[in-house]
């Protein structure tokens, strides 16, 4: 394994990534106007890492890739909660996307974006992001469709500030957000770049049941510290 910055490469896990995003993110431990927002499932591991280790609140911001027909590792573009919609305009130009294609996909997307946020979150409420700083939370960028998708989002809710923490990313895509977010935090940046799952040893799917039970230790630790407040 190599290190880069905080990081070592290949990555063992998520739960390494989140806590190699730690300490680029320290000036945020301990704030009660930031917020870590996971974009599920992978994200999830990472961000919970990160707000256990700064004592920060630990939040979902649901997404939802557009795949392009027959190679749906390519996002043709990404939906987001409260009716967000990113379209990857040189994709859909490139691959022919017709308009029927993409509203099939969005619904078909959209449909799934909704269940996850109904057995993820059951009763628990959305978080009120106005005035917040939000660090939004992936396991990877490739074309960073989703991340957009969530950027927006949080930027229709209120948010003051939008970080953006990822543990590996391409050089193309991080200059891309920069210039749509206040700060990037990632620690790994590679020459070259086929797919996220490359630089992980363990990169398994995140099971519903992972995600449920992360946000639930999380939202009971916020629970008690503000009975205890």
């Amino acid at each position: 394994m190599k290190r880069h910055c905080s990081i070592e490469i290949p990555i063992a896990d998520r739960k390494a990534a989140g806590q190699a995003l730690v300490p680029l993110l320290n000036a945020y431990r301990g704030r009660a106007d930031t917020l870590v927002l996971a974009l599920p499932r992978g994200g999830v591991p990472v961000a919970y890492e990160i707000a256990m280790a700064l004592g920060l609140r630990l939040d979902l911001m649901p997404v939802r890739k557009l795949g392009v027909p027959f190679h749906e590792e390519l996002a043709m573009g990404a939906i987001a909660s409260g009716g967000v919609r990113y379209l990857n305009t040189d994709v859909v130009n490139t691959h022919r996307i017709d308009g029927s294609t993409l509203e099939a996909a969005v619904e078909r997307e959209l449909k799934e974006l909704n269940r996850r946020e109904r057995a993820y979150r059951g009763d628990h409420p959305l978080p009120d992001l106005r005035d917040q700083q939000v660090i939004l939370v992936d396991d990877g960028l490739a074309t960073g469709a989703t991340m957009r998708a969530a950027i927006q989002a949080v930027r229709d809710r209120g948010a003051a500030r939008v970080i953006v923490a990822v543990p590996v990313a391409p050089s193309d895509t991080l200059a891309e957000l920069r210039e749509e977010v206040d700060e990037v935090a990632c620690p790994f940046v590679p020459q070259w770049f086929s797919a996220i799952g490359c630089w992980y040893i363990d990169f398994s799917q995140v099971a519903d049941h992972e995600v449920i039970d992360l946000l639930k230790n999380a939202w009971g630790r916020d629970l008690q510290v503000r009975t205890q407040s």
